[in-house]
């Protein structure tokens, strides 16, 4: 009996506040409509509050209760992780009420909404810079706020991931053996993050992709790429000395001092043979310059007799008189 009658007492009150609920969504009265929306707020009921102040909007204009209904509706969609919207409402706020004592915090958790917003290193990542921004401008609107004390925190959080993104991009290239593409993608995340935690890991894999460069090089860049490899384990032993990225450059090293031997064999054959070959081409385009004089010569030679055989005939013609008249007799 007693749990009969608790049962029916529970069904009474969410009847109660159903019915409270659809009577403020029917209901023009703008006060019942933002106090059961406060009271909705109060309660975390975040979906039934956004409904009543999203009705509340047209009611309180004009009125002392917008800057409340606006406050209140950014954080209700904060908490049901509406961020984005509830970034612009915040920002909003603190735009529009910069006198009212809530506008610091509404432009910290405008900022905070961006942050919260960022996406996963592996998705689009304009909403991690949009993020960074908003916290960047906090801090130098309110650089005394108790509040900025872990806005840096939070920036190097949203910064990290933008590093990671770029590594895990030139990872990518490392991966489908694009050397030279990964070495460059590798170099430019350390020029765009100067300061990355991750330049161990960049180090490790530039020195690698030099090195598959130089081993895999077409013969005219070989010796650079060579050096360009050698040179980077240089750099790696004086900046990081000691360290396991190290000892992988020491043991390049020696691979590439042995592939600089190598090559230097074959290159000096290549030239021994490029210098018989280039000498026995000059030998041959002299012969032919020779064959081709010659032909010239004798071509030029016929070409002189016909031509002084040309005048004798001619001259012959002029001094030959013509031949005497005849008379044909009729038969």
């Amino acid at each position: 009996m007693k749990k009969y009658i608790l049962g029916l007492f529970a069904v009474a009150v969410v009847a109660s506040c159903v019915s409270k609920q659809e009577r403020a969504m029917k209901s023009a009265d703008k006060d019942l409509i933002l106090k059961t929306a406060n009271e909705n707020f109060a309660k975390k009921k975040w979906k039934n509050a956004l409904a009543l102040y999203d009705r509340l909007t047209n009611l309180v204009a004009g009125t002392d209760d917008v800057p409340t209904v606006g406050f209140n509706t950014a954080y209700a969609n904060y908490y049901d992780k509406n961020f984005r919207l509830a970034g612009n409402q915040f920002k909003s706020f603190a735009i529009n009420f910069p006198k009212d004592p809530r506008a610091e915090e509404a432009a910290y958790m405008s900022a905070l909404c961006y942050y919260e917003g960022s996406m996963d290193y592996n998705l689009d990542q304009s909403t991690t810079q949009s993020a960074i921004n908003e916290l960047q401008d906090f801090l130098n609107n309110y650089p005394t706020s108790e509040r900025s004390k872990n806005i840096n925190t939070l920036i190097d959080e949203l910064s990290y991931k933008l590093e990671f993104k770029a590594y895990e991009n030139a990872r990518q290239y490392y991966k489908m053996a694009e050397y030279k593409a990964a070495n460059v993608a590798f170099e430019n995340v350390l020029e765009d993050f100067p300061s990355t935690k991750l330049r161990p890991q960049i180090y490790d894999y530039i020195v690698k992709s030099r090195y598959e460069l130089a081993n895999k090089s077409v013969y005219d860049l070989k010796d650079e790429r060579i050096e360009s490899a050698l040179s980077f384990t240089r750099q790696i032993e004086k900046e990081m000395p000691n360290t396991d990225v190290a000892k992988t450059a020491m043991d390049i090293r020696e691979k590439l001092e042995k592939e600089k031997k190598d090559f230097a064999v074959v290159k000096k054959q290549t030239e021994e043979r490029i210098a018989v070959l280039t000498e026995r081409q000059k030998k041959l385009e002299a012969q032919n310059a020779e064959k081709a004089k010659t032909e010239q010569q004798m071509k030029d030679q016929v070409d002189a007799e016909k031509k002084a055989t040309q005048i004798r005939r001619d001259s012959a013609a002029i001094n030959t008189p013509p031949p005497a008249a005849t008379f044909k007799i009729k038969r």
